[in-house]
């Protein structure tokens, strides 16, 4: 173990130290070796602007990617293999050992030797997965400890050959060590089980069911890391993190630019939609509007629009009338019925009757060729017929007639809803076109679904969903068609589901996602969360989540676990006392509550004088304090260092699901929860 006062640990120490050095200053001569290099131009045309911008744009973000990142450790491991096992290396050189420094990304000297290499590069596997009954070559995993300012100033060495050694401290100390601020990385921590995750190909879509604190989140984001470095060329169509909500996106978006990874898109569910929200519905409305029953409705709403011919077809060329008559019409319009979308059956329709057509042109002796199919197939004659048989369609046009024609919905519900669930789906006071009708994010979600009903929607090569438990079916559906192609990474817990979708199980879910047969891990071991306080907020399973197993906590923590009655009248002056309290140690501060109770707590600490950010009201809370105050309906997926939260009854019984969104604010702390409460606390955490 190093960072005693030894002389050999103080040798060591030293010499890993200018390692380091080393390795900085190769890295600086990489950068600038990378913003030297002369961007070849080429004199004029669109084609050389275009490569000479591109080029100088690459180059910049190669340069971007060199940088050395202030705090960050440019190493956090070392392994020591068997000699000759990885590396070519002369024997007269003294060396007994191929040694392997393992760090966020690889640094060479300018010979080429790499003094750093990546720890998604598959010789650095073992860092994470090497043990004693299976070493992989490994004699020897090193671990650092590092200052805040990334200084190196410890080392611990766990051989893995001859005596058993103990536990990692440094290990633990790192998972355990003050946070403030948005999530980090967690590449210097990651476990066997969640490596075997991260390194999961690209052609297989998982989903990870996972207890709070076993690192689900960070899991998915490293597996982007690690796909985007191994496998680029089959990431072309474009990688996509979706979340739950803007404040969670803040929350983890310096994971991937931190990984040197930052062409992958953060959106939340309405921002991938990508439509204009200016209305809003009903819980009831919402509710019914997301269920996957609605994808049957506007599928027979769409293809309910498809007509009979009502009379032959007389195409004119020259001074000849070429007849097609109804029957051969309406046999045309059968075929092109059975086609999976809208829009590419009536442009297939076009070119089945312009075939009928040319083939009564051919009857008189004529010889068409292409363009005369595609001439007819544009003709007025064969566009009337198509704008009376097949209409041309907007997603808008038809989601109105569904929501302001109550026959209509009648017709297409029949079988599916109730005639009170279609009153309730239907609009009071219908707009007066589609043009003027206000879209609310329910909405947003049919339109994509009718949208991808007349056209196909392009896929993207991987979507990563975190908190997938909330989504609702059509909004699954949504997912589901811009991975078609491509693969799906879904993270999420059951027991914290608390929206009005929210899955009982992951099968059904993934069957709305379109990918059935989905790959399902269970995380279940936590790393951060102490027990105490896992303990505490399993109390809620198994009226939650009654399939669902207890998860388990590695770590306990002293004092982890306060619980704190009070008045009604003392309750703020309460919550102030503990977050003065709480701010006197290191780390960050999260005070949660009710979301109608949030702004009053977070005025009334202000009022006191404390530095508090209100998350949803402050863009950059996260960032900007030590101390926020999150709304219960924000808490999902965020990790402060103390918790404390007020009046957990009244979260409870602020929505439907509020037993479920009181474990999400439970599970928040990963070294304090102080529990405050005035009124009755529910009934499984009592006692």
């Amino acid at each position: 173990m190093g960072g005693n006062s030894s002389p050999v640990a103080s040798t060591e120490i030293g010499s890993e130290q200018e390692y380091l050095a080393a390795a900085r200053a190769a890295l600086r001569r990489m950068r600038a070796d990378v913003l030297a290099t002369e961007t070849p131009e080429f004199a004029s045309g669109t084609d050389e602007v275009w490569f000479n911008t591109v080029y100088r744009m690459a180059r910049s973000r190669r340069g971007h990617d060199l940088a050395d990142l202030p705090g960050v450790p440019l190493f956090f491991g070392r392994l020591d293999y068997e000699p000759g096992t990885v590396l070519d290396h002369d024997p007269a050189a003294g060396v007994d050992a191929d040694r392997v420094y393992v760090g966020r990304r690889r640094v060479r000297d300018d010979e080429g030797t790499p003094l750093v290499v990546d720890w998604r590069a598959p010789v650095s596997m073992p860092f994470y997965r090497a043990t004693r009954e299976d070493p992989q070559g490994v004699r020897l995993r090193r671990r650092y400890g590092f200052s805040d300012t990334a200084e190196l100033t410890a080392y611990e060495d766990e051989p893995l050959t001859g005596a058993e050694s103990g536990p990692s401290a440094l290990l633990a100390a790192e998972i355990e060590r003050p946070r403030a601020g948005p999530m980090r990385d967690i590449v210097a921590t990651i476990q066997p089980e969640q490596d075997e995750l991260v390194r999961a190909p690209v052609s297989e879509s998982i989903c990870v069911q996972g207890a709070p604190g076993t690192g689900k989140t960070a899991v998915g984001l490293h597996r982007l890391a690690y796909l985007l470095y191994t496998e680029p060329g089959r990431l072309t169509g474009g990688v996509t993190v979706v979340g739950p909500n803007r404040s969670f996106l803040g929350y983890i978006r310096h994971v991937l630019p931190a990984l040197g990874e930052v062409s992958v898109q953060q959106k939340t569910v309405d921002e991938l939609l990508d439509r204009t929200v200016t209305g809003t519905d009903p819980a009831d409305t919402a509710r019914l509007k997301g269920d996957a029953r609605m994808a049957e409705v506007l599928r027979r709403v769409l293809w309910g629009h498809i007509g009979e011919p009502a009379e032959d077809l007389v195409y004119v060329h020259g001074g000849t009338r070429h007849r097609v008559d109804r029957e051969d019409l309406a046999r045309a319009v059968a075929d092109q019925r059975g086609g999976p979308r809208y829009g590419p059956g009536r442009d297939g329709l076009a070119q089945r009757v312009a075939n009928l057509v040319l083939k009564q042109m051919e009857r008189r002796g004529a010889s068409p060729d292409d363009r005369d199919l595609a001439a007819v197939a544009r003709s007025k004659q064969v566009r009337g017929l198509l704008d009376a048989v097949w209409p041309k369609l907007t997603p808008e046009q038809v989601l109105f007639r569904v929501l302001s024609d109550p026959e209509r919905l009648a017709v297409a519900g029949a079988g599916l809803f109730t005639e009170e669930e279609r009153a309730a789906l239907g609009w009071a006071k219908p707009y007066r076109s589609a043009k003027s009708a206000k879209w609310s994010a329910a909405d947003a979600v049919l339109l994509d679904e009718l949208a991808g009903l007349i056209d196909r929607t392009p896929s993207l090569s991987h979507v990563m969903v975190d908190e997938a438990q909330d989504l609702s079916p059509m909004q699954c559906r949504a997912l589901g068609r811009r991975c078609v192609t491509g693969s799906l990474t879904v993270l999420g817990d059951i027991a914290q589901g608390t929206s009005a979708w929210a899955a009982d199980d992951w099968p059904t879910l993934l069957a709305h996602l379109g990918k059935p047969d989905i790959r399902l891990e269970v995380l279940d071991r936590g790393f951060r969360v102490p027990e105490q306080i896992i303990g505490y907020a399993a109390r809620l399973l198994p009226t939650i989540a009654p399939g669902l197993a207890s998860p388990v906590s590695v770590r306990r923590a002293a004092g982890a676990l306060r619980v704190t009655p009070t008045t009604a009248g003392e309750l703020s002056d309460a919550v102030l006392r503990a977050c003065r309290e709480r701010l006197a140690d290191e780390g960050s501060v999260g005070l949660i509550a009710a979301d109608a109770d949030i702004a009053g707590l977070c005025a009334h600490l202000r009022a006191a004088g404390l530095d508090a950010a209100l998350l949803g009201e402050d863009e950059d809370a996260l960032e900007s304090a030590r101390l926020v105050c999150v709304p219960a309906g924000l808490a999902k997926g965020l990790e402060f260092d103390a918790v404390i939260v007020a009046e957990p009854g009244r979260i409870a019984t602020a929505e439907p699901r509020g037993l479920h969104r009181l474990y999400v604010v439970l599970t928040r702390a990963v070294s304090a929860l102080h529990v405050l409460h005035a009124e009755p606390l529910p009934e499984a955490l009592r006692g």
